[in-house]
């Protein structure tokens, strides 16, 4: 609220009804002068329409991008309708002063962010956003942020801006460049307090670094024999003193949540039963995931199983081979079940493990 009023973005259709009601709550009786437009994405651009006919006098502020989608999303005349704005450009409010920065592919081509100087805030887009609704406090040092939002935060970005990491790295050397004291994203808590904590975390995961030093053992199994292989090889591992070992069965668990382990730990061990003559189904879910969304600068452990012909380990080879700076550790093959003769193979596999998180 300035001489100029100003709304970032909008929400997503489903809850019209109380954006507007907020929206015109705030406004008070006037009216809106300007809508940024931020991002494109249906969950915050379903409102535009809505919006300009509330207010025809309204500006719509966006770059050259954000003006196409606009025109394939909605049938409407932008004649006269439109600000549309380049790097670094700015736009006066009165005392508040918006300067916009491109942020192309965090996610979207058309995405930018805008940096309000007087207060220093960054309104970030869907940058440094999170999985999850709020629940009554709004800022970061309201919340146990490490407890309640970190893993939701994490399987956001992993899954939503992950294959973009050399675009976050522009954003975040831009973002350098500015005297930034508050961040609101487009989902999530808005950061007041301990700003470099989180651009920590954006810098680690989009350079593809390990949060932890860890394992991470994700198995598919048709009869618990290849989930008995990965526990013990868990057991194994927390003997030669390993803590916090996570294992997850690609069969019950969201691909998401796998994906976002993989960008955490250091050490990821595949293990799956040969399903067809190929790979277990969600096991080659999520290992196409991790290509598709570009991990790399991981450790791979492989296991596999199969009765009368374990080829899956081939097939994951060919995968990881596919993808950048993956090192296969080593790698396990069990006919049908895991017997004593085989544990030796676990035991290498775990010794060139621990090698790894030690080197």
């Amino acid at each position: 609220m300035d001489e100029k009023t100003t709304l970032m973005d909008t929400v997503d259709f489903s809850i019209s009804r109380q954006f507007i009601e907020n929206v015109q709550y705030v406004l008070a009786g006037r009216t809106l002068d300007y809508l940024v437009i931020n991002h494109m994405e249906p969950d915050h651009c379903a409102n535009i329409e809505v919006l300009v006919r509330l207010y025809p006098e309204m500006k719509l502020v966006g770059n050259a991008k954000t003006v196409q989608m606009i025109k394939q999303f909605y049938e409407m005349d932008l004649e006269g309708k439109v600000i549309e704005v380049k790097e670094k450009d700015e736009l006066s409010l009165g005392v508040h002063t918006l300067q916009f920065f491109m942020a192309p592919m965090v996610h979207w081509p058309e995405v930018m962010v805008a940096y309000e100087q007087s207060e220093k805030i960054l309104f970030s887009a869907d940058g440094f956003g999170t999985f999850g609704a709020l629940n009554g406090n709004i800022f970061n040092d309201e919340m146990d942020f490490d407890r309640d939002w970190l893993d939701d935060a994490r399987r956001y970005y992993t899954n939503i801006v992950g294959k973009y990491g050399v675009q976050v790295q522009a954003l975040l050397k831009k973002a350098a460049t500015l005297d930034i004291e508050m961040i609101c994203p487009l989902h999530g808590p808005v950061w007041r307090s301990d700003l470099g904590y989180f651009i920590d975390k954006y810098d680690k995961w989009s350079r593809y670094e390990p949060e932890d030093n860890n394992v991470v053992i994700i198995y598919g199994s048709m009869y618990g024999n290849t989930e008995n292989a990965a526990n013990v090889l868990a057991m194994s591992l927390a003997d030669a003193g390993v803590k916090n070992i996570a294992v997850y069965d690609a069969s019950v668990t969201h691909v998401s949540h796998l994906i976002a382990e993989a960008f955490r730990c250091s050490v990821i061990v595949v293990a799956t039963p040969t399903y067809n003559g190929g790979i277990y189904p969600s096991m080659e879910s999520f290992l196409l995931d991790m290509k598709a969304l570009g991990i790399r600068n991981r450790k791979v452990g492989i296991l596999d199983n199969g009765t009368w012909a374990p080829t899956a380990s081939k097939q994951v080879k060919k995968i990881l081979e596919e993808m950048k700076e993956i090192e296969i550790l080593g790698e396990v093959s069990i006919k049908s079940t895991l017997k004593p003769a085989g544990l030796a193979n676990v035991e290498e596999l775990k010794d060139a493990i621990m090698t790894s998180l030690n080197a």
